[in-house]
């Protein structure tokens, strides 16, 4: 890991010359209290960000679901003359819910030779050394196949074989079969597929094909363990789901049908995302919560408020009451007694009897694009059903008070609104000083439910930003870290926080979004400046503002303190390309530890960046310096962002 040294001018006695720039930190007493839950995570169903990415199944359409004339993904293995015929089956379903089959016809294979049907992944299968994959499948033959179907990880043109096991004795009816295959010593790639061959000619059908490998606390159907790994590591506070537009859908056919994506995998249709791909539904309402229980997070429940992308919305009234009815269940689903009530009972049949913590409930997703302006009577019923059968849950609204005045909630006063910012590091640099300093703190609270600065000159959604690398560069990650300053200072009124899209898969084809938090293929993923950015704050958070005066410096600061320790966290982003020097002064705090902890990241050129081929270029750097007491000089590196820890004596 190469990276420019940090040079720190530490001890300088208390005279200085005029104009030297300073910050005053008040210790006498708390300015305000942070957030509990300031630090979380946005997800949605984007740039593959659950299927292809952090949802652990390596097949891609698993349930030839994902086009309704051929089973898209799915090639055939013709070996030396063999001959193979593929074709989506309808008169032999798996289930009322997968609707269709794969038909194999295998009219001849040679001695020795194979035949059969292979499947690429999410742009490779994984193969990883001394690795147990999970393969699984259900099947079902006519009466002129009795033979062996032989599984296999292969690399992709079938010469070499990863790893490998065998299924006999199909039959006329559907079972599921399983197969552990497990790979050697061999070299990392993902330069491979998955393949289910014949040894003789013969009729079969296959459904739900599935291949995992090992996951995130061995869940049988888990999540991706480097990636779990990544945002366990930022301690994040909670975790908002399904996802904005994946909530909504582009039709209302197409929304997150939470119902759905309950029981067994098998019995799970997937649906349509709305950026462009069937999402599997792997990832269900049980997954996004057990993913927030991992991480020791709570969940921000999204619930479907009647509008969906395309403009179709439900009218409030009795044709939104079936929504609203819906939600309650939802909500009954996540938090409901195992014993006393009917979705509680449900989630302890699907394995999870403890009911789950809630306290924020968000009623839709950006419904300031809803162009009738219906949003206010909606909310409003589903306010006033939440709130009486669960008068302790917080709703947030999703139109903000920047939001043209007709599109805002009037006929009741939400507990939360959820705010989201894409916007360019010169405006982030702004939005640092000016967008809460002076929030109405007798008003709901706030939820900047996305945010994200991007450094081009064109916006995120200009089809410009194809051409442009996936994730951010240090530049955006400064002005992160700048506005992060403006949120932690007011984080008695910004109760929650999160950046989005959390996840991009790099591959061609993978990504509908820029700039993202984290990138990965199928083998290896790699962070943003932003990402840690975000986790160098996230991981040095106090209970206790304390209120900072800067004077004469263009750096961007925060300060927040432990209450139980007086541990002191200091936060300061220096968006110049030069070193900044620094007087820090400390009113009322008890006697400061000489030695003190620093954490900063910076690199000469605000254009570095991580990428697959280079994921450590740009990183954080842990040291430790001396003479600190009031008064002392640090000197801030350019392009810098710092955390200084400073301990009570």
């Amino acid at each position: 890991m190469k990276r420019l040294p940090l040079v720190f001018l530490l001890a300088a006695p208390l005279f200085m010359h005029a104009g030297q720039p300073t910050l005053t930190i008040d210790a006498t007493q708390p300015a305000g209290a942070v957030s509990p839950r300031l630090y979380g995570l946005m997800t949605e169903e984007i740039n593959f960000s659950y299927d292809g990415g952090l949802y652990g199944e390596l097949i891609r359409n698993r349930a030839f679901l994902d086009q309704a004339d051929s089973p898209q993904q799915w090639a055939p293995i013709q070996e030396n003359g063999a001959s193979v015929s593929l074709a989506l089956d309808k008169a032999q379903p798996l289930n009322e819910q997968i609707p269709v089959s794969l038909r194999i016809d295998v009219k001849q294979v040679a001695s020795g030779k194979r035949a059969g049907f292979a499947n690429g992944g999410y742009w490779g299968i994984p193969v990883k050394p001394n690795t147990p994959y999970r393969a699984s499948f259900f099947a079902k033959s006519a009466a002129d196949f009795s033979g062996e179907v032989t599984l296999s990880i292969e690399r992709e043109d079938g010469h070499i074989t990863f790893a490998t096991g065998k299924v006999s004795g199909l039959t006329n009816t559907w079972k599921r079969y399983e197969v552990l295959l497990t790979t050697a010593d061999v070299a990392p790639t993902s330069k491979a597929r998955f393949a289910l061959t014949f040894n003789q000619p013969g009729t079969a059908w296959f459904s739900f094909v599935s291949l995992f490998p090992p996951t995130w606390n061995d869940r049988p159907n888990g999540l991706r363990k480097d990636l779990m790994q990544l945002l366990v590591d930022l301690k994040p506070k909670f975790l908002r789901f399904p996802g904005g537009n994946y909530l909504e859908g582009n039709t209302i056919a197409e929304r997150f049908q939470w119902k759905k994506t309950l029981g067994p995998i098998s019995q799970r249709p997937g649906h349509p995302c709305p950026w462009g791909y069937r999402s599997s539904d792997g990832m269900g309402l049980l997954e996004f919560l057990q993913w927030s229980e991992d991480m020791g997070a709570e969940p921000v429940l999204a619930v479907y408020a009647g509008y969906s992308l395309g403009g179709e919305s439900v009218k409030a009234g009795p044709d939104l009451a079936p929504f609203v009815q819906d939600a309650l269940e939802e909500i009954e689903y996540v938090t409901g007694d195992a014993t006393t009530t009917k979705w509680g009972a449900q989630r302890a049949k699907d394995g999870h009897p403890a009911p789950f913590p809630l306290h924020y409930v968000e009623i839709g997703n950006e419904d300031n694009f809803d162009k009738g302006n219906t949003y206010d009577a909606r909310f409003t019923q589903l306010f006033d059903a939440i709130k009486s059968k669960y008068p302790a849950l917080k709703c947030i609204s999703t139109v903000a008070a920047r939001d043209p005045e007709i599109q805002r909630v009037h006929s009741r006063q939400p507990d939360v609104i959820d705010e989201h910012f894409y916007d360019t590091v010169e405006a982030f640099y702004q939005k640092a000083t000016t967008q809460y300093e002076n929030y109405d703190r007798k008003g709901p609270e706030i939820f900047v439910g996305e945010w994200a600065a991007y450094e081009t000159p064109f916006k995120p959604w200009d089809k410009r930003s194809a051409g442009e690398p996936p994730t951010p560069n240090l530049r955006a990650a400064l002005g992160d870290a700048a506005f992060m300053t403006d949120m932690e200072r007011n984080s008695d009124v910004v109760v929650m926080q999160c950046y989005a899209p959390l996840f991009v898969n790099v591959n061609p084809g993978g990504r509908q979004w820029r700039p993202n938090l984290i990138g990965y293929d199928a083998l290896n993923s790699f962070v943003s400046p932003s990402y840690h950015a975000i986790k160098i704050f996230s991981t040095h958070v106090g209970d206790q503002i304390l209120k900072v005066t800067p004077a004469d410096t263009p750096l961007f600061v925060s300060a927040t303190r432990v209450s139980a320790t007086g541990e002191i966290y200091l936060k300061l982003v220096n968006p110049k390309p030069s070193a900044e020097p620094i007087t820090i002064n400390l009113k009322g705090s008890p006697q400061v530890a000489a030695t003190a902890t620093v954490v900063a990241m910076s690199a000469a050129s605000t254009e570095a960046t991580n990428a697959s081929g280079t994921p450590t270029a740009v990183g954080p750097q842990t040291t430790t310096i001396t003479g600190v007491s009031s008064g002392f000089v640090f000197s801030v590196p350019g392009n810098g962002i710092v955390v200084l820890v400073l301990k009570p004596e």
